[in-house]
């Protein structure tokens, strides 16, 4: 399976174009984008609208620049897009699951309980796990003068289940940073997006 997966675009549509034109080029059985397509949640239709012409899925998950109930309406009109916030997607032997917004709390209760649930639906599949916030102390999570600033509870997650990887943003000192949590490919995409 090929991923083209960004992130922090921050409703810039020139990047936007850019990502569209490398799948184009790439053509990649999905798209993934772990949040904050928008500045604020301004202009989210005509955003998502952007990526209609692939004729592609989109999975999608909030980041902490948009509001989730918001984002997910705006979403439930688009036939392409995969709204995968705080839920799991199974397509062949893979399964996605997405967790969005966040900021920089080290724990996040909420996550873990819906992490409880998701083990149980793992069953021998190959997880891609997809959300805002980075994991702690990774190659994902530093910022100069204050050190690693990810959540501990993904971490918890990656380290017991192992998923095939880890897409995640948020920290735009990491942009195009990539690593290891055991088996697992942790990914922070370039700005214009990368293929997995």
């Amino acid at each position: 399976m090929k991923l083209l997966v960004f992130s922090d675009v921050h409703g810039d549509k020139k990047v936007i174009e850019k990502i569209i034109k490398k799948a184009e080029r790439d053509d990649p059985d999905f798209l993934v984008c772990a949040g904050d397509l928008t500045m604020w949640g301004q202009d989210t239709e005509e955003l998502i609208s952007m990526f209609k012409r692939l004729n592609k899925s989109l999975i999608i998950i909030p980041g902490n620049h948009e509001e989730e109930n918001e984002l997910k309406r705006v979403c439930k009109k688009y036939k392409f897009i995969i709204y995968l916030h705080k839920a799991c997607y199974e397509v062949n032997d893979f399964l996605f699951f997405g967790y969005g917004g966040g900021g920089f709390s080290r724990r996040d209760h909420e996550f873990e309980s819906i992490a409880d649930k998701v083990k149980k639906e793992i069953k021998n599949k190959k997880i891609i796990m997809i959300t805002h916030a980075p994991p702690y102390k990774t190659e994902l999570d530093k910022i100069p003068g204050l050190g690693h600033v990810g959540n501990e509870s993904i971490m918890k997650f990656i380290k017991e289940i192992r998923p095939k990887i880890l897409i995640s943003g948020h920290i735009h000192d990491c942009v195009g940073k990539r690593g290891r949590i055991r088996n697992t490919v942790i990914v922070n995409p370039k700005k214009f997006g990368d293929i997995i």
